[in-house]
């Protein structure tokens, strides 16, 4: 089943800002939220898909990357970080439960409860910050694509505490003020009656525990500066600019949280000979006028290596030839481009007395007169013809 277009699921235009985006998402999770429908898998579904679809277009690096190639374009050979096909709902609450704020607050089920068998919202999780590296990439790599071992310095989980940020376990303790639920509680009296709203625990930040005795390593953070080698595989048929993502493979989150993603640049090294053009290459070459009159073979070079072809008799200055499939595969697509050779009659800039005598002789001839033919193509027909 085809994956319906998140700007439809969340009915924004692609051009819609920030603000819009969140307010659009928002009225959609609020009409499909579980405490609103209880027990209804359709909502539920609908719900899930909206969630999916503002983790992509309210992230500008996914939004980018998803306005670009669409889906296929954010799985990117298993490198989709934030792809949320699988999202839970405690995902859910647990990434976007602030955009709510307090409009579940005792009116639906006690707040985002009723989706849990605990009947609490849950505890909000730290989140790493997201990292960004280039990495450079040859036509040789990009033709094939390439696995490539980068050594990233970011935040790991500090080895003294392994992450907890405090000496021992002893050094945890459940937060007094929210009781370990991350969420305090508050109901005031109106003119309505008893209005309750819920908000994040301001003592603990919404973790439900609190750091008594700190790690001396990482002073309480559960994280601490270091290096990670990280294995890249890059798909082939990248541009340049494109950016992947990797999921989690980021700055580490403080206390045990979520990681960041890694976000990589690819930066193309220019080829020697080669031009790229899309999924074209471009090559220009210099015949001399006798080779142009009489034909030859010239080799050229290919991203493999080198081909040889025929260059026929006649020959004019400007003609193209195309190799088919010796250009660049298609992101996501079996599709290959072609290497394209402009051929060139290079014209001598200075004569000796023998070779001008030879030539004004040549001139003489009706044979060296302009005369183009009905097959010959002029410069429009010609750049028609390479990017057909």
């Amino acid at each position: 089943m085809s994956k319906r277009d998140y700007y439809e699921i969340l009915e924004v235009d692609k051009n819609a800002d920030e603000a819009t985006i969140k307010k659009a998402y928002r009225k959609k999770a609020l009409q499909f939220h579980p405490d609103k429908n209880p027990g209804d898998k359709e909502s539920e579904e609908k719900f899930k898909e909206a969630a999916e679809a503002y983790e992509v277009l309210s992230n500008p690096d996914k939004k980018a990357q998803y306005d670009r190639f669409g889906h296929d374009g954010l799985r990117n050979g298993g490198m989709g970080g934030g792809y949320g096909g699988g999202m839970s709902m405690e995902d859910i609450f647990s990434n976007f439960g602030d955009i709510f704020g307090s409009a579940f607050g005792g009116g639906f089920g006690g707040g985002f409860g009723s989706p849990f068998s605990s009947g609490r919202r849950s505890r909000n999780v730290n989140k790493g910050s997201n990292l960004r590296i280039k990495v450079k990439m040859s036509l040789e790599e990009i033709l094939k694509g390439a696995e490539k071992k980068i050594k990233v310095s970011k935040y790991i989980p500090c080895n003294t505490c392994n992450g907890t940020g405090a000496k021992s376990a002893s050094g945890i303790k459940t937060c007094s003020s929210c009781h370990g639920s991350g969420h305090v509680t508050r109901v005031t009296n109106t003119i309505l009656g008893q209005m309750q709203s819920t908000s994040v625990c301001p003592h603990c930040g919404g973790e439900g525990k609190t750091i008594v005795d700190k790690c001396t390593t990482c002073f309480g953070n559960g994280i601490v500066k270091g290096e990670e080698i990280i294995n890249i595989n890059i798909p082939q048929g990248v541009t340049d600019g494109i950016q992947l993502s990797m999921r989690e493979k980021g700055n580490a989150a403080a206390r045990g949280g979520i990681n960041g993603d890694l976000i990589i640049i690819v930066e193309e090294i220019q080829h020697p000979q080669l031009v790229r053009d899309g999924v074209n290459l471009l090559y220009e070459h210099y015949i001399s006028f006798p080779e142009a009159a009489l034909g030859t073979h010239i080799e050229v070079p290919t991203i493999e290596g080198k081909a040889r072809i025929k260059i026929d008799a006649g020959t004019q200055s400007g003609k193209v030839l195309r190799l088919k499939g010796k250009g660049l595969p298609e992101l996501n697509s079996h599709y290959m481009g072609d290497l394209l050779v402009n051929i060139n009659v290079w014209v001598p800039k200075t004569l000796s007395k023998e070779e001008k005598d030879a030539l004004e002789k040549l001139s003489l001839s009706k044979n060296f007169e302009p005369n183009p033919g009905k097959g010959d193509k002029n410069f429009f027909d010609r750049m028609k013809e390479i990017f057909q």
